[in-house]
């Protein structure tokens, strides 16, 4: 293999790793919720920026792991047909779609009704009683969908091991068990040290 293949296959798995913007998006949803259910301006503006610009660096790495995908099938052994005839290949291109398609729906559909929330309020205005319970469905929509997009990451990842020698059934059904598990926990805890 040249090494300008070598370098493509290089970006395209680091785009899938930067990718991993679900993960940290979770554990700061889990550390706001360590400081308690009160809303509070600062807190919740810096940790709503954080989640917002997060979604514009994920479309950039899904737009290079797209790129990058489908000038490793140009200029590889396998040839662009290959997206048609390798299940795995067609099976990561649907999860890059379906990725991208949740996060266009989360960017554009469900935070821009947080940020109209919270332009409501402003940093200097009264908060009403009930402006937690406005936020949180949206929120915890948000979260839902974090969680699942995690899970379809680690997944795509999963297959994109496979892609040249697959891995036993067994073995890529643990593995995506073990994704799904993972997310789960991700959702319901605060990763304090990593895996744990």
């Amino acid at each position: 293999m040249s090494d300008a293949y070598m370098l493509l296959k290089f970006w395209h798995i680091m785009s899938f790793v930067f990718m991993s913007i679900p993960l940290f998006n979770l554990i700061v949803v889990n550390e706001r919720a360590q400081m308690g259910p009160a809303f509070s301006w600062a807190t919740d503006r810096y940790f709503e920026n954080i989640i917002r610009r997060g979604a514009l660096r994920c479309f950039v790495f899904q737009g290079s792991a797209f790129l990058s995908g489908v000038l490793l099938l140009v200029v590889g052994p396998s040839g662009i047909a290959a997206l048609w005839t390798n299940n795995i290949l067609l099976l990561k291109f649907i999860l890059l779609v379906t990725l991208t398609s949740l996060l266009s729906y989360v960017h554009l559909g469900l935070q821009p009704r947080i940020e109209a929330l919270m332009a409501t309020v402003g940093p200097d205005g009264v908060v009403p009683d009930d402006f937690g319970a406005q936020l949180k469905p949206h929120r915890v929509r948000r979260k839902q969908l974090a969680t699942f997009c995690l899970f379809l990451v680690i997944t795509t990842i999963v297959l994109g091991l496979q892609v040249y020698g697959s891995f036993s059934l067994l073995l890529t059904l643990t593995l995506i068990s073990l994704a799904a598990l993972f997310s789960w926990r991700v959702n319901r805890t605060l990763l304090l040290f990593g895996w744990v």
